[in-house]
């Protein structure tokens, strides 16, 4: 990493290209950059290097890579520094417009650094940086992941059940059994997780149907925004917001991407549940359906509608009733 005696006392901006092993890291787009420990002992190495010039850093910027980012997004979060957490196709689109054409992991440091500067110098600052969960939103956020990671393995060990040979059908049985009852265990132990520490939140969406207990968990895990934005601004930040693709005279058809996908993926299931069973979400996606919209259509925009009613509830803290005054614009 350039030293501090060869940096000017302009602002700093600092990107980071994370792999599973190592942190590249550059304090500027023209500096030369440094690989660090991916792991609780290269971040303190990391943050050692940055605290010389802290006050001048005015932004942390990293690429979202499968939770490989969390450690270092969390512990520079902790002590004080702004930090954004980007999506990769973003990132990679912003690379790409630079005429960045080759990639290494020093390249992609140092064009993370640029984008960092003006994500800074843009209006949308505040709105993406990153907020440090709480250690219950942590805590939940891993047992989460845990259960989704055991899920994979059950519906693999299913999958190898139907072709297996007889003499080993018992083994995979047996490993289907461990992987029920654990998944069981996780269930078990966010339900009351979530009645110790998220309880004033859940019980205001008491009634509303298709919010289990699966969809109550992710969101509280992994949407702490929820409650705290506007509509338009949770809808994209989860991924059900309609987007516009026009174009000169082109209009075309609006779609949605990016986004938390696990938020989606919980929601989409709520949302199945709620257009046959709730009579506010069933009313909504029978009309889009009797309008021509194709069922996955409808069933997305029911996903955007139950997330912005959600949010409103939850930002208002009156108790959901079918009567409730339904947001604009969904």
């Amino acid at each position: 990493m350039t030293n501090v005696s060869e940096l000017t006392t302009e602002a700093l901006f600092v990107g980071i290209d994370v792999s599973k092993d190592t942190l590249e890291v550059a304090l500027s787009e023209n500096a030369k950059t440094q690989t660090f420990g991916n792991d609780s002992a290269g971040v303190a190495v990391l943050l050692g290097q940055l605290k010389p010039v802290a006050h001048r850093i005015a932004v942390v910027l990293l690429e979202a890579t499968g939770g490989l980012e969390q450690v270092a997004a969390a512990a520079l979060c902790a002590h004080g520094f702004a930090v954004i957490v980007v999506n990769p196709r973003q990132a990679h689109a912003f690379a790409k417009a630079l005429g960045h054409l080759s990639k290494t992991d020093s390249i992609d440091a140092k064009a993370l650094a640029q984008f960092a500067r003006t994500l800074h110098n843009s209006d949308k600052r505040e709105r993406l940086l990153y907020r440090l969960p709480t250690p219950a939103q942590e805590l939940l956020l891993a047992m989460v992941t845990r259960r989704a990671q055991l899920i994979g393995m059950r519906v693999a060990e299913s999958n190898r059940l139907a072709s297996a040979h007889v003499s080993q059908r018992k083994s995979i049985e047996r490993h289907i059994k461990i992987l029920d009852k654990q998944i069981g265990q996780i269930d078990d132990d966010a339900q009351r997780h979530l009645r110790s520490h998220f309880q004033d939140k859940l019980a205001l969406l008491k009634g509303l149907k298709g919010v289990g207990v699966g969809t109550q968990t992710m969101l509280m895990a992994a949407l702490p925004e929820l409650g705290s934005l506007k509509q338009r601004e949770i809808s994209k930040l989860v991924g059900v917001a309609p987007l516009n693709c026009d174009s000169g005279k082109f209009k075309g058809k609006r779609i949605t991407w990016g986004g938390r996908s696990n938020v989606r993926a919980a929601l989409y299931m709520a949302a199945l549940t709620a257009s046959r069973h709730d009579p506010v979400i069933k009313a909504f996606y029978e009309r889009l359906t009797l309008a021509g919209k194709p069922k996955k259509v409808a069933l997305v925009a029911c996903m955007h509608k139950l997330l912005t009613i959600m949010n409103a509830v939850i930002k208002s803290a009156q108790p959901w009733q079918a009567s409730y005054p339904q947001p604009n614009n969904v």
